[in-house]
């Protein structure tokens, strides 16, 4: 698992520097010109090469699933400010997921706003998780990430991806942490 996300990281960098190169040469292309002030078509193309500098929604999910995994291992572990700061990850990359595809077109051609979804989410779910990790109580913490599990499946099969079934995870996703809150550093 952390060989994967190493690759999927370090894949993702290199695309970026490649396609921001490419922004780069097309936006000097574009100037070169002749053009004192960019065209409309400069503009369009200018904006085609920043979005596909945006990586895919699935990338973000992917970060998702290390923070909420790491998650759950931290509140396990009853290591409350390392969960809270791995909740907060995990919202924020949720934020950021549907931030890249805030709608999604259906095979049916109707639109699935995202956004909802994720209000939905962030006040039941997330917002119990918050509270039971400030309380430092492990069975509100399980409920509640549990109820979280539930919802994201019920957003994967609302937006046609039922095959994306998320489940209490059976190791950490990060290796290098140590989730106890008791343990001591450097080992």
């Amino acid at each position: 698992m952390k060989n994967r996300f190493v690759m999927v990281a370090a894949g993702a960098a290199l695309s970026s520097v490649v396609l921001l190169a490419l922004v780069n040469v097309e936006i000097a292309a574009a100037q070169s010109q002749g053009a004192a002030e960019p065209d409309a078509a400069a503009l369009k193309a200018e904006i085609e090469a920043l979005k596909r500098l945006v990586p895919s929604q699935s990338h973000a999910m992917a970060d998702v699933d290390y923070q909420f995994s790491n998650l759950w291992f931290a509140g396990k572990n009853a290591n409350w400010p390392l969960a809270e700061f791995y909740l907060n990850e995990t919202r924020s990359h949720l934020n950021w997921a549907v931030r890249i595809r805030p709608v999604r077109k259906l095979s049916s051609g109707a639109a699935l706003d995202l956004r909802p979804m994720l209000q939905g989410v962030e006040g039941s779910s997330l917002t119990q998780l918050k509270t039971a990790i400030e309380k430092a109580d492990p069975k509100a913490f399980e409920a509640a990430y549990r109820q979280t599990i539930t919802e994201c499946y019920a957003c994967h099969k609302l937006a046609e991806k039922p095959y994306l079934r998320p489940q209490i995870p059976e190791a950490p996703a990060s290796r290098m942490i140590n989730m106890r809150p008791d343990a001591d550093w450097p080992r």
